[in-house]
């Protein structure tokens, strides 16, 4: 049996969630998400909790156990509490303004490169040199901010680049002189 996919999830006082075929929608203080799940598996709401079975301990139903109510748990986390990655600009000269919701990245390129937040989604920008990308959807969160990483990532020898918060990049040694 999975661990994970045996907890119940609680629901929070202010959240809604409803349920038609495989379609779940939670709705909540921050916003409402849907999502079609796997049709195998069975979600039951009751009022306070939700559980999520599997009909047989098949390979594919243990895998998608665990998986299913880990997506509907992040659901109703995301519309009580919301997401949120931090992303630090590492470099000199490196640099990020915001206008409305456009921000301007300076990458060390020869043009500064321009990111729109998303439907749903949201970029702060607390100083200069690091952006946070806030929204419902954990899932949007994480893929837009590995987006914006992507345009100039870490570079092993001087550590140059876009990276999250608390991430360690490996660095490298350089070459040494002949002598």
């Amino acid at each position: 049996m999975s661990r994970i996919g045996r907890k119940p999830i609680v629901v929070p006082a202010g959240v809604t969630i409803t349920q038609e075929g495989h379609v779940l929608t939670v709705k909540g203080p921050k916003g409402t998400l849907s999502r079609a799940l796997h049709e195998d598996m069975i979600v039951r709401i009751e009022t306070d909790e939700i559980h999520v079975e599997r009909p047989s301990d098949a390979k594919l139903h243990r895998s998608l156990h665990g998986t299913t109510r880990s997506v509907v748990s992040n659901m109703v986390e995301g519309v009580t509490k919301g997401y949120e990655k931090v992303l630090d600009l590492v470099g000199v000269g490196y640099r990020a303004t915001k206008a409305g919701n456009k921000v301007t990245l300076t990458l060390g390129f020869s043009h500064p490169v321009e990111v729109v937040a998303e439907e749903g989604l949201e970029i702060d920008v607390p100083t200069n040199t690091r952006l946070i990308v806030k929204g419902i959807d954990k899932e949007r969160v994480g893929t837009f901010s590995a987006k914006i990483r992507d345009l100039r990532r870490p570079e092993p020898y001087k550590g140059k680049g876009i990276r999250y918060e608390n991430e360690v990049v490996r660095r490298k040694v350089g070459k040494t002189g002949k002598k």
